[in-house]
């Protein structure tokens, strides 16, 4: 229980800090006009498509920890053993660790594609910082994958890309950062 409860307790701080953020550019800047453009309505749609991809990535995450599977699950909840025991439930999670990277690709140029075509404003800081946390998941994904990663940087590249954290601030600094545009 120690592990769920860091990951509470950080979760509970972003959010908190999130809040205090966005009620400071909600009083210090007006509202960002939502553009009406063709570009903006493909990219609205970009933006849909790809929450749906993050929720797939991180449900196959979150379908791991509740299975106790991974050093993840390991790490959060040492000691738990699920009860359940379906063959088909592993066999869902055998093919959202098959396409995992794949998706993963595909929702990062998904998500860049919504942020370009939308036209972010980049002095709300939550959106470079989902930008950055993008790349971030992107690139040290993409070490794993690759076979010509040294060692030592695939080590640290597992560390800092199996991070639930991240998709918790990705969420987090989204949810606050659509609220600030004007619908």
């Amino acid at each position: 229980m120690k592990g769920v409860k860091a990951f509470l307790i950080y979760t509970a701080i972003v959010f908190a800090v999130s809040v205090a953020y966005f009620i400071y550019v909600y009083t210090l800047y007006s509202p960002v006009p939502e553009r009406e453009t063709y570009l903006s309505e493909i990219g609205g749609g970009f933006g849909e498509v790809g929450l749906w991809a993050l929720l797939f990535i991180y449900g196959r995450s979150l379908l791991k920890i509740l299975l106790g599977k991974g050093t993840l699950a390991k790490r959060l909840l040492p000691g738990y053993s699920p009860t359940v025991d379906s063959p088909l439930i592993y066999r869902v999670l055998g093919i959202l660790n098959r396409t995992h990277a794949y998706v993963g690709i595909a929702t990062i140029a998904v998500i860049l594609l919504h942020i370009f075509m939308m036209g972010m404003p980049m002095k709300i800081l939550f959106f470079p910082a989902v930008l950055v946390l993008l790349i971030w998941q992107g690139a040290f994904g993409m070490f794993l994958k690759w076979h010509y990663t040294p060692k030592e940087l695939r080590k640290f590249s597992y560390l800092v890309h199996a991070q639930f954290i991240t998709g918790v601030t990705i969420g987090i600094f989204s949810y606050f950062g659509h609220l600030l545009i004007d619908d």
